[in-house]
């Protein structure tokens, strides 16, 4: 039902506004201090106190700067501290940058692939018009990166540095996203006009253009360095004359496939595994699958894998009740529907539906305090610096985790035989705008 808003509606509007002195009270502090800072509720964080019974010995933090890829250095972060205590290297660190390089690379041909399968669906289809609106952007997935050590290996951080652009993505990705497009449109044409030999052509043309602009975005990758470093016991460690996937499959055993990301989605089945195909990076990679499931099974296997001395990589809404300077995670952080004299009651199931919430952040946990057999707070290694948090470390309290935590990577083995199985089986696929993604 249509409605036009009246004058007579606003003079009412103003006439019961005037009748609360509350309500002027809270008009000066939100004017002058904002929303998050009128509304701070100290109580909400009295019982944060950064102590925790079980924590993995960690140090220097990572920092992703103005760039998306948080979800790679929160993988990187993981597999870095497993490496620490193998080797004894504390604070090892994994180039970004290098993987990063070849994500742009294979996102561009991966995008290719989109355009060229859709390309009998008119310009206006939902799931087109998804592809075109972002071909290239720095967010991702777990698996994502996993795909990419498999095919490219790893190298320390000072073999490939991070570069101007690594670090400040805006300018790249809009110059790459406007050439993908208009790639894009030309391949949807060609194909169109069953024109499928000038269809490869071209592609290699794009390809090889895209690989250009990356190189000088980000430096050539490399091929061959050589491992050196000092111990945490001061000694010294050489290892001369590596390639990226010869330092990976030397120097780490796990076998990446023993992971699985549990999904917490109330708006989902539980116990159900998904597939997002439009979120795959790399053609013949690990597909990216989300094994929905209860918070308390989220919870239980990050406890049990945080024993057992290692850390978990974790997505999450980032920027709902949380502080980034104090480096703050709480659900009662901040009383806003105090401040506007209101109540709002959206559960995570109706936040996922509406739009109001969704994965937007990667990071690690590293620690977790248990009292009575029940978490009471999390330990998290953040990508944003030492000038955020303790030293770039985040505390969460349990129950921002049951609201704002959506997956956790864990091993196989620290999941029950029902959730294993059903990790191993089929999955659904969901379309591009579910909110899973």
């Amino acid at each position: 039902m249509e409605h036009e808003l009246t004058l007579d509606e606003i003079t009412k509007f103003q006439k019961e506004y005037e009748q609360n002195k509350q309500n002027r009270i809270a008009e000066l502090a939100v004017v002058t201090n904002g929303v998050q800072k009128a509304s701070f509720n100290s109580e909400g964080i009295r019982d944060l106190n950064r102590t925790f019974s079980i924590e993995i010995p960690t140090d220097n933090v990572t920092d992703q700067k103005q760039s998306g890829r948080c979800w790679l250095f929160a993988a990187l972060n993981t597999l870095r501290h497993e490496f620490a205590k193998k080797y004894k290297a504390k604070n090892f660190v994994f180039s970004q940058s290098y993987l990063f390089f070849w994500d742009r690379i294979e996102r561009a041909n991966i995008f290719f692939n989109h355009i060229i399968e859709t390309a009998d669906q008119p310009i206006d289809d939902r799931t087109v018009h998804f592809y075109l609106q972002a071909p290239d952007t720095d967010g991702g997935q777990w698996h994502m990166a996993i795909s990419l050590i498999r095919k490219y290996g790893l190298v320390p951080d000072y073999a490939q540095a991070e570069s101007f652009t690594a670090n400040n993505t805006a300018a790249f990705n809009q110059a790459l996203n406007m050439k993908l497009r208009e790639d894009g449109l030309v391949l949807r044409k060609l194909v169109q006009d069953g024109k499928m030999d000038e269809v490869k052509n071209k592609r290699q043309e794009f390809l090889s253009e895209v690989y250009r602009m990356a190189v000088i975005a980000f430096g050539q990758p490399v091929q061959k360095f050589d491992l050196e470093f000092k111990d945490d016991d001061n000694n010294y460690q050489l290892d001369r004359d590596l390639t990226p996937l010869e330092f990976f499959n030397k120097y780490f055993t796990d076998d990446l496939d023993d992971y699985v990301v549990l999904f917490n989605a109330p708006d989902h089945e539980y116990d159900k595994l998904f597939a997002l195909p439009f979120e795959d990076n790399v053609a013949g990679g690990s597909p990216v699958r989300f094994l929905n499931t209860k918070i308390e099974n989220l919870k239980k296997a990050a406890i049990a894998q945080l024993k057992a001395g290692e850390t978990i990589w974790f997505g999450c809404d980032v920027g709902k009740s949380s502080d980034r300077q104090k480096g703050i995670l709480a659900a009662d952080l901040y009383q806003t529907d105090t401040i506007f004299n209101i109540e709002t009651k959206l559960d995570k199931k109706q936040r996922l539906q509406t739009g109001a919430s969704g994965s937007t952040h990667a990071m690690t946990l590293v620690g977790v305090d248990v009292v009575d057999g029940k978490p009471r707070q999390w330990k998290v290694e953040n990508s944003w610096g030492s000038k955020v948090g303790e030293k770039g470390y985040f505390v969460m309290d349990d129950k921002w985790f049951d609201e704002y935590l959506f997956k956790v990577v864990v091993k196989k083995k620290y999941l029950s035989p029902e959730l294993v199985k059903i990790s191993e089986g089929p999955a659904a696929e969901v379309p591009c705008w579910d909110s899973m993604a």
